[in-house]
């Protein structure tokens, strides 16, 4: 992952071997395990560098990831964000939520090729993650990525942020009206946009934008609603 290391050098981000070592080693375990399940329609060496790991690590070009922070991934697929960010920063306490079984397998099997400790996979749906006495409330840190519409997204996650915790919704181009339409819903989780980052990915691989929502209040106890119902009807 040469490409990786030179733009993360840009950003003032030095990879230590084992790090890069790990990186290489994702991306030859993601290419061989696509053969067979369907994870990624991008393979290229170079794409995944930068729409996959690169992409995965911008939320940590404006949020502090260093420390032992309780972090969930809603959503995660291939492993995308939380992976690469639990790479670059070892010691997050990462939980990763997917209610596809077959890409928990290829991210149990990941964890253990890469040698990562204190990642939590959870076979599980987000509507029903977030009523866990264990989960709701109890992230520094919540982080979805092209999972669903900001209106639904925020169903699905503010209720496991902690008060004083984020949502990072890691968005593309429609995120100005996406962020715009889901106002109503994020007031009533307990929500508040408090900032959004737009950045072009290198060698012009696409435009992105992250919003980043602060938990002021507490969620109300009946959200999210049964499984099904915030993609069906949003808030």
């Amino acid at each position: 992952m040469e490409l990786l290391k030179k733009l993360l050098s840009v950003r003032n981000i030095v990879l230590s071997e084992q790090q890069n070592r790990q990186f290489n080693r994702y991306y030859e375990e993601l290419i061989e395990w696509n053969k067979r399940i369907n994870l990624t329609g991008i393979t290229d060496e170079n794409e995944v560098a930068v729409k996959h790991f690169y992409d995965s690590l911008t939320a940590s070009f404006d949020l502090p990831f260093a420390g032992p922070l309780r972090v969930c991934d809603v959503g995660s697929g291939a492993g995308f964000p939380g992976i690469p960010l639990k790479i670059l920063f070892p010691d997050l306490k990462l939980t990763i939520v997917d209610s596809l079984e077959k890409r928990l397998k290829f991210l149990d099997h990941l964890t253990d090729a890469l040698d990562l400790q204190q990642v939590s996979l959870e076979h599980e749906r987000a509507e029903t993650f977030g009523h866990r006495k264990d989960a709701r409330e109890q992230f520094d840190l919540v982080l979805a990525r092209a999972v669903a519409p900001l209106s639904v997204l925020s169903e699905y996650c503010l209720p496991l942020v902690r008060i004083g915790g984020f949502l990072v919704a890691m968005k593309g181009l429609n995120a100005a009206q996406e962020t715009a339409d889901a106002g109503q819903a994020i007031e009533k989780l307990g929500g508040m946009v408090d900032r959004t980052m737009n950045l072009e990915l290198p060698y012009h691989m696409g435009s992105r934008t992250i919003i980043i929502i602060k938990k002021m209040r507490p969620t109300p106890a009946r959200y999210p609603r049964k499984p099904g119902i915030p993609a069906r009807k949003p808030l």
